[in-house]
């Protein structure tokens, strides 16, 4: 997608009531990159898919989190097909580990600064070390694993008091959804960091902690599948439930039958 100018808010498409940005990984790229070279700061974009706007119908929270981001990427085949049903034939996934690598090769050609703040202990740290090594002159200049239960005031006072004394480009927050996402809309307003970008299992997979589906499976809308098999006890509950009631309420909006606004804007 070639029709994305520098500083311009992407289209978007309403899905169960979650504006989702109407975007390609070249436009996605593309977009940020233009970001980055504005003096703007306190950017969040959400890498959603299916899981993510079944959470959001359920949390009214959640979805005005998503639907005040600055875009929210179709992280996911589902929403692709969604698109290109109502005519966006260039709409592609935007898979956050594929973005990851883009814009980490963005950061080292043009100098940005990144801060990795997510995973389980020593994750962030890994893939830091990791992507140095495979993006040479890449800037990482923090990182942080933060605990699983929510953060103390202290604690996120700290946080931000550290990342706003490095001030980075790029704030990478690796956590699952909805815990990425309620940590940016935390962090926004408080934190000098141009982007932040919710990126999921992407810290796990780049560091070598959870095996990636091959593209051809998830080119096929069949990621989920894989994961599941990889890590059923952890996935089962999102799939199982979260897929067929995804379907279910597609065909009512899509029909008509029943109405998701967008709220929280």
């Amino acid at each position: 997608m070639n029709n994305v100018r520098a500083g311009d808010s992407p289209e978007s498409l309403n899905v169960l009531g979650t504006q989702v940005s109407v975007l390609n990984l070249p436009g996605a790229v593309k977009l940020f990159e233009s970001w980055l070279a504005s003096p703007h700061v306190g950017r969040y974009v959400c890498v959603t898919g299916v899981h993510g706007v079944m959470e959001g119908l359920r949390d009214s929270r959640l979805r005005a989190i998503h639907n005040r981001a600055d875009a929210v990427v179709p992280d996911g085949m589902p929403l692709s097909w969604l698109g290109w049903w109502q005519g966006h034939r260039d709409m592609d996934r935007v898979y956050g580990p594929d973005l990851m690598l883009a814009m980490l090769e963005v950061s080292a050609r043009k100098g940005y600064t990144n801060y990795l703040y997510g995973g389980n202990a020593g994750v962030a740290e890994d893939l830091g070390r990791f992507m140095t090594v495979r993006f040479p002159g890449l800037r990482v200049i923090g990182t942080c694993s933060p605990p699983f239960r929510p953060l103390s005031s202290e604690e996120e006072s700290n946080i931000c008091s550290e990342i706003n004394a490095l001030k980075p480009d790029l704030l990478w927050i690796g956590l699952s959804t909805p815990k990425q996402e309620i940590q940016m809309a935390a962090f926004s307003g408080k934190v000098q960091a141009k982007l932040m970008l919710g990126v999921g299992a992407a810290f796990d997979f780049h560091a070598g902690r959870v095996r990636q589906a091959p593209k051809w499976i998830q080119r096929a809308g069949c990621e989920w599948l894989f994961r599941l098999c990889v890590e059923p006890r952890r996935l089962a509950g999102r799939y199982l439930r979260n897929n067929p009631l995804f379907l279910i309420h597609v065909f009512l909006q899509m029909t008509g039958m029943r109405a998701y606004p967008v709220d929280g804007k």
